[in-house]
């Protein structure tokens, strides 16, 4: 628009368009009068020898996030790791993944269709137009009258493009195939103003079964980018269902000193069920509480109350290497007007302001997570080394070669700032939104796989799990035959 008259001008022309206007903005959720089942109190038992456990949290940053995710997730897939008994590449031993907007679309994808069948993503996804049911005019009245109360796109646009040609209208029970990963799908509450987590925890104090919530809605959710969509609805107006607070959640609410990020959100939950609870939970884009994904990991391991936790015993003992990759695809803003004495506009300083608050606020995400896991490993090496030798052997079967010290716990941060300067100034051009060029899709996934082979310490930690395994020394083979 040329100037505020001219926006004023059309909204006057819109108004009485208002009435007009409908919008499918139904909740997601269905109510019960049973209690949900709790979320589980341990990541899932790998079905090898759980020497090797692979966390993965994808950031926003629309379609470029999603290809970005994806890149890592072929080069992770490329990543041999044992030949013996059987050919092993750390997708393998993917037991946590998660994401936030645009990075849920592929941990969705890969809980929903496996460590096989995630990699047909590019092409039914990533080089198809997933805005083909969006509204995008910018100078349409009716969809400036629709951002007016709200937002331009409500559940028939993405949510439905994703669940027609993605996810087949599979809801979280698609989740529970043998050796499945935990998958922790972020939105944002945002009258809470937390994360919201697509767990089962949560769900439950909703009275509400998660395992019937459709997996489109729930990443639509997750994408859900203010005033662009409209607010993803949770129903909350529930009867009682016998709904009881679980443990982690009581010890939250009471203990003074328990993290700030999880009595927020034990609070959100609790407001579910309080005397003064909502009619409906609104959802928005999960980039806005934690655009990088960590919070399910971090709150997991908040919420324990083991030094061990989220880790089975016996996992904590089996374990060699964790290793936690964030896979952030936030880019540089690309705007020169530091160059000169005027400026920024309006538009330039709205795009600064919001990519410093999400560059700012992943900063700290990122360093809570390696903080959280460099104290983690301490308990967990106090465990280990407390636990008689029985105990042990119970759990390894053997006691030849253990050292209860060694272990190793990775945490890294894989972004833009990995790649070489000409192939970072390529994939910051790349936009932040729901349908790319090839060209941009096929860079921003050779850039997810570049970052991977660029990281040392990324590469140190394989050779070790390679050595350990009694493998060679290069962690990388050649694709299968299929890619």
């Amino acid at each position: 628009m040329g100037n505020w008259g001219d926006l004023a001008k059309v909204l006057a022309v819109a108004a009485p368009l208002a009435g007009c206007v409908g919008m499918d903005v139904g909740p997601i959720n269905e109510l019960t009068t049973m209690v949900g089942q709790p979320s589980p109190q341990f990541i899932p038992v790998p079905g090898d020898d759980g020497s090797t456990v692979v966390g993965l949290a994808f950031s926003g940053g629309g379609t470029r996030a999603t290809a970005f995710a994806y890149g890592v997730l072929r080069e992770l897939d490329d990543t041999v790791i044992d030949e013996k008994p059987a050919r092993r590449t750390l997708v393998d031993d993917i037991r946590m993944i998660s994401g936030a907007s645009g990075g849920s679309v592929a941990a969705a994808y890969f809980g929903f269709r496996g460590r096989d069948g995630y990699r047909d993503l590019r092409e039914r996804f990533l080089i198809q137009d997933a805005e083909a049911y969006m509204k995008t005019s910018t100078t349409s009245p009716v969809n400036l009258i629709r951002a007016y109360y709200g937002g331009v796109n409500d559940r028939s646009s993405f949510a439905r493009w994703l669940d027609k040609n993605l996810f087949e209208s599979a809801t979280f029970s698609s989740f529970k195939w043998k050796n499945a990963p935990i998958v922790w799908i972020n939105s944002s509450d945002i009258n809470n103003r937390t994360p919201f987590l697509f767990t089962y925890d949560t769900f439950a104090a909703l009275c509400s079964n998660l395992d019937h919530v459709r997996l489109s809605d729930a990443v639509a959710a997750s994408a859900a980018v203010p005033v662009v969509f409209t607010p993803v609805v949770v129903e909350a107006t529930s009867p009682n269902c016998g709904y009881q607070r679980p443990e982690w959640l009581q010890r939250a609410l009471e203990d003074r000193n328990a993290s700030i990020r999880l009595q927020a959100y034990a609070r959100a939950l609790d407001s579910y069920q309080n005397a003064t609870r909502p009619e409906y939970v609104k959802l928005l884009d999960g980039g806005l509480t934690d655009n990088i994904g960590v919070t399910g990991f971090t709150l997991e391991r908040a919420a324990a109350q083991t030094p061990y936790g989220p880790l089975a015993p016996d996992e904590a003992v089996k374990l060699d290497t964790l290793m936690f990759l964030v896979v952030d695809a936030g880019r540089d803003s690309g705007i020169d007007w530091n160059k000169s004495l005027h400026g920024p506009k309006l538009p330039d300083l709205i795009s600064a302001i919001s990519s410093t608050g999400i560059t700012a606020s992943v900063r700290d995400e990122f360093d809570a997570l390696r903080l959280a896991v460099t104290n983690w490993r301490s308990q967990l090496v106090a465990y280990r080394c407390s636990l008689p030798a029985s105990t042990v052997r119970k759990y390894r079967g053997t006691t030849s070669g253990w050292n209860c010290r060694d272990v190793a716990l990775v945490v890294q941060h894989l972004s833009f700032d990995d790649l070489e300067p000409t192939e970072r100034a390529r994939v910051n051009r790349v936009a932040t939104r729901l349908s790319l060029p090839v060209n941009d899709i096929d860079a921003t996934i050779a850039a997810g796989r570049q970052v991977v082979r660029n990281n040392a310490d990324f590469q140190a930690a394989v050779a070790r799990i390679r050595r350990l395994a009694g493998v060679g020394a290069s962690p990388r083979m050649a694709a299968d035959a299929g890619q």
